[in-house]
């Protein structure tokens, strides 16, 4: 069979296998940094509202306090605390779904006047942590006690380690998948290679200790922030009983299964000489190890992305060929990598179906990301300014990168498969083996003339000494494997081959790492919402209320216009001004005015408010306090004389 050499040009293996590793630790100390300056995860869901709003002012307290986000999201008894002036609280501790992404918590009864503050920690559908506060106020706003930690929810230790292990399940389940198809459909020799048996064997072990790290990590990441509460069998209780434990806990049931599959693939897979039982073992592998793939990449199409927002019922299969896809191109190329510098050889027809592979995984990569992509950003705006869609675009840059690589990879692929003059590869192979055979033993002829070999004499023969029988066999086969490699290393090809796959290689680490970041990262489509309702709440609560008020109090210069302004014109503090004209635009100096608003919705006021005079024409009130938001009617009273008063009514939509 053709094969390609594991080094280049006569680098010995001690030589090579030091540089790719470090060549490796440096990538993966580059992607740590990447991480690490990530900052906390984001939350990926928004609260889209609250009764009482953010900064109202109520006449009595509200039975109960009410959240909206912008999705589902999983909340327990204390998710939500609402506090008092004093930093007591103010709630029962019992939280109630309410419908429509709703929630409520009732208050006790008998709460005191004053700034109250609502503190929410809950979990988004897709797995995150949510946390915000909010104040409102009962009968007027006052100082408060409340100091609230300034870390987000996800953040700090806790958030930093969770990432950590996210990144590394998700390289463990690369390298487990892919790397078991590389060996099944690709090369079935490797199976009986140690450094790819080592490779697939870290896999399984990257992802089941990544995976248990992850349960003991997930209630002080969705709660307090402690590390200490990893070690909480109460919440880790908690946890079990979540979509994400239950996860969690399915993933490691299946790795249990995915532990057999390795176990017969490296033990009876390999040691099968009958073609027939091992094609029948290899068609029965291949149907469990598929299953077993499916089953632990639903895992996370279950309780991440996919499993929210739109088309939930679609994007989860998606995802799951998404992630196969994946890992049967990276894992393959991480098995292929450590197949040509770490293994005698690996055969050329081997490579060429993992090019085969690779690009149909391409394929299958291209049709689910547009897909994905749609789905999580869907604007042009998203994609080009939220945190998500950049991230996505650099990924699409680094896919781009790899695919070019990967090209130049297939050349070489190509170049080794017809160096024999176009025959077909097994004959190809068998030629140039042969060919190069003969110039190995002729080289070696001529180097044994030249420089003869002096075995040292012993006191006996060597048969007589078995230890010194074996250390002669095992330096003469390290001499026979030094002159074969010696002589494949020398085709520029096989060295081409194995740059390119080895930047390949590179590149992935890095695409793998930005991928890490998008799962937990708040989708463009979500986040672009989520700011789309702040912003539409904002316009309706922002910008002073400006009003003109003509009136007429039908005595002699009666005439007139109230210019009012009310500032910020929203919930709570206001300021109001109130500026009296005659038609001619000129100051108008009345006796008296008066104000009050009315909100009949709610059977609120009239709240009365008497200005203070501060010019000629110009009367101005401070701490005008609009309850909540609503279409009030506002109702200005003008006094002209002693006895010429006329009150004139407006509608105005406040907050």
């Amino acid at each position: 069979m053709q094969t390609i050499a594991p080094r280049s040009r006569g680098v010995s293996r001690a030589g090579t296998a030091p540089r790719l590793w470090r060549l490796l630790l440096v990538l993966l100390a580059a992607t740590g940094v990447f991480l690490a300056g990530a900052g906390p995860t984001s939350a990926h869901a928004a609260l889209t509202g609250s009764d009482p709003k953010q900064g109202a002012v109520v006449d009595k307290a509200p039975d109960q306090v009410k959240l909206t986000f912008s999705e589902k999201v999983a909340m327990s008894d204390g998710s939500v605390r609402v506090l008092d002036p004093s930093g007591k609280r103010a709630d029962t501790k019992k939280t109630t779904d309410l419908g429509a992404n709703t929630y409520g918590v009732k208050l006790r009864p008998g709460l005191p006047d004053g700034t109250f503050t609502v503190a929410y920690q809950v979990v988004s559908a897709d797995s995150h942590p949510v946390a915000g506060a909010f104040t409102f106020s009962i009968g007027a706003p006052s100082d408060t006690t409340v100091a609230l930690p300034d870390q987000e929810a996800g953040g700090g230790l806790v958030g930093t380690l969770y990432d950590i292990v996210r990144y590394f399940s998700y390289a463990g389940f690369i390298l487990l998948v892919g790397g078991a198809a590389f060996v099944l459909g690709c090369w079935p020799r490797g199976a009986g290679a140690r450094p790819v048996q080592r490779l697939v064997t870290a896999g399984w072990v990257a992802l089941t200790a990544s995976t248990l790290v992850q349960l003991l990590l997930r209630a002080p990441y969705t709660g307090s922030g402690k590390l200490a509460d990893a070690f909480d069998m109460g919440k880790l209780g908690d946890v079990l009983n979540t979509k994400t434990g239950a996860a969690l806990v399915s993933r490691l049931l299946l790795l249990a299964a995915a532990a057999l599959f390795i176990a017969v693939l490296f033990g009876a897979y390999e040691k099968r000489e009958d073609p027939k039982e091992k094609k029948d073992l290899t068609f029965g592998l291949a149907i469990g190890g598929t299953v077993v793939a499916i089953g632990i990449a639903a895992t996370w199409a279950m309780a991440e992305h996919a499993s929210t927002g739109i088309q939930a019922g679609i994007a989860m299969p998606v995802d799951v060929l998404h992630l196969l896809a994946v890992s049967a191109w990276l894992g393959g190329l991480a098995s292929l990598l450590v197949a040509l510098f770490r293994t005698t050889a690996v055969e050329a027809s081997a490579v060429q179906r993992f090019s085969t592979v690779a690009f149909t995984s391409v394929v299958v990569l291209a049709a689910t990301g547009t897909y994905q992509s749609w789905r999580q950003v869907g604007s042009w705006s998203a994609l080009t300014g939220t945190s998500y869609g950049q991230l996505l675009l650099v990924k699409i840059g680094l896919v781009v990168v790899m695919v070019r690589v990967a090209s130049v990879s297939r050349r070489w692929t190509g170049r080794i498969a017809a160096e024999a003059g176009g025959m077909a590869p097994e004959s190809a192979a068998a030629v140039v083996v042969e060919q190069r055979a003969k110039q190995s033993a002729k080289q070696a002829s001529k180097q044994t003339q030249k420089k003869p070999v002096t075995v040292p004499a012993s006191s006996g023969d060597a048969g007589d000494d078995p230890k010194r029988s074996a250390q002669l066999a095992r330096q003469q086969a390290a001499m026979d494997s030094a002159r074969e490699k010696r002589l494949r290393d020398a085709d520029p090809h096989r060295s081409g081959l194995r740059r390119s796959v080895l930047t390949e290689a590179g590149i992935a680490v890095v695409l793998l790492a930005v991928t890490t970041l998008l799962t937990t990262t708040e989708p463009g489509r979500t986040e672009e919402e989520a700011a789309n309702a702040t912003a539409a709440a904002a316009t309706q609560r922002s910008g002073p209320l400006k009003l003109k008020v003509p009136f007429d109090t039908g005595g002699t210069d009666g005439k007139g216009a109230v210019q009012l302004d009310l500032d910020p014109g929203r919930g709570g503090s206001n300021t109001l001004h109130l500026y009296v004209k005659r038609p001619n635009g000129s100051a108008f100096d009345v006796p008296e005015v008066k104000v009050s608003f009315t909100l009949e919705s709610k059977d609120v006021g009239p709240l009365p408010v008497a200005p203070d005079r501060i010019a000629t024409g110009h009367w101005t009130a401070n701490g005008v306090q609009i309850p909540m938001a609503g279409k009030w009617k506002i109702a200005v009273t003008v006094r002209t004389s002693d006895i010429d008063q006329v009150t004139v009514k407006k509608n105005a939509q406040i907050g």
